[in-house]
């Protein structure tokens, strides 16, 4: 911050110095002016002095002309090169006022419309933070100096959630759903904050947006680690090992989570056994592989989603098992089996007969695309990979 006020002080002194230069020669005209007024005034003496001499008789006219002509040379000489001077109608005090305004004023609109609070922001983070509290405090700052900034919000959601403030959380993230649209990551942590800010009550609101984060993403690892273990304190057993065992299997092989994840599933199960269950055995899941025509491969963006699910021939028409790619991974080879379920109560296994359908959607919408492709039906116990080519317009 002191280089930025250094550089606005040199500012302020270069628009002070046309204020106050003007002023300063104005003062130099003035003496200019004084002194030919004076020039004048002996000039006149001059010739007055040899008026009286002449009428004394002491100077005839000859010598009165060339003693007139003398004086009135050595006037021009005195105010040659003097300029003219210049009148103001300001007066002297209005330019010393602004002189003194200019500064006063100018720091006191930047203070009030100015960026110092982000200019100062700017500087802090260029420091690493010295403990969590320094880091929150940082962006509850950078949330007041730019409420518009979903970002901001989000990660300010994400220290309270690590200061376990999940009421505070809950509430900044649906700022943060609010500016940055209903996106299945967003809902997942607001849904996860707003689980424990009502002491682990499941309710409406958190079942809501699970839903529809896992509607719009089968993957979203936040709405399946809660809804574990939302069943888990329930005492649904089953159900959590299935929604963990899903999640477990977007984690990647390196990520340290996988042992922590894997313990709950093995507590779940232990849990389920002594109260007399057993295990609902993890089925084998069905593989396909899934690939454009010619045709649709010149249209579809690298970037468009790519939705691969089974469905029920006979059964409700909502996905039994889906996964999301895009068209730049094509062509693929993907499982589907009961991990990847969207609902524990929709299984695959739960239904004899299913079909395999792809879809592109350039808008990210897993019920409507531009172009599909389906498979004949099949019986959900098949284990040879299938092929399936996304050909057709979506209709």
């Amino acid at each position: 911050m002191i280089d930025f006020w250094l550089a606005a002080g040199l500012l302020l002194l270069i628009a002070l110095s046309f204020l106050l230069i003007p002023i300063l020669r104005g003062r130099r005209a003035q003496r200019e002016e004084d002194r030919t007024a004076l020039n004048v005034a002996l000039y006149q003496e001059r010739v007055a002095e040899l008026q009286v001499q002449q009428d004394e008789g002491v100077l005839n006219a000859a010598q009165l002309d060339t003693g007139r002509a003398e004086a009135a040379r050595e006037l021009l000489a005195d105010t040659e090169g003097v300029e003219k001077t210049r009148e103001s109608r300001l007066g002297k005090p209005l330019p010393f006022l602004a002189a003194f305004l200019v500064p006063v004023l100018g720091v006191a609109l930047y203070l009030h419309y100015g960026a110092s609070d982000k200019v100062e922001l700017t500087r802090e983070f260029s420091q690493p933070p010295v403990s969590m509290e320094d880091m929150t405090q940082r962006l509850e700052r950078a949330a007041a100096a730019q409420p518009d900034s979903a970002e901001g919000l989000y990660f300010l959601g994400r220290a309270y959630m690590a200061q376990d403030r999940s009421a505070d959380a809950a509430k900044v993230f649906e700022r943060t759903v609010a500016l940055a649209g209903r996106q299945p990551e967003l809902l997942g942590q607001w849904a996860q904050a707003q689980y424990f800010a009502d002491n682990k009550q499941w309710s409406p609101k958190v079942q809501a947006l699970t839903d529809e984060a896992l509607k719009l993403d089968p993957k979203e690892v936040t709405s399946l680690g809660l809804l574990g273990i939302a069943a888990f304190e329930g005492q649904r057993y089953q159900e959590a090992i299935d929604y963990w065992n899903r999640l477990l299997a977007q984690l990647p092989p390196e990520d340290n989570s996988r042992a922590a994840l894997q313990g709950g599933i093995d507590r779940a199960a232990e849990k389920l056994k002594e109260n007399g269950g057993t295990v609902a055995p993890q089925k084998a899941a069905m593989k396909v592989r899934v690939d454009l025509s010619a045709d649709v491969k010149a249209k579809a963006l690298p970037t468009d989603s790519v939705f691969i699910f089974a469905r029920a021939v006979s059964g409700p028409p909502a996905p039994l098992a889906a996964k999301r790619v895009t068209v730049a991974e094509l062509p693929i080879t993907v499982e589907l089996g009961d991990a990847d379920a969207m609902m524990p109560q929709l299984k695959l296994s739960n239904f004899p007969e299913v079909q395999l359908v792809a879809r592109i959607s350039r808008a990210g919408v897993p019920t409507a695309g531009e172009w599909i492709g389906r498979s004949q039906p099949l019986a959900s116990s098949t284990t040879a990979v299938q092929q399936l080519t996304i050909d057709s317009p979506d209709k």
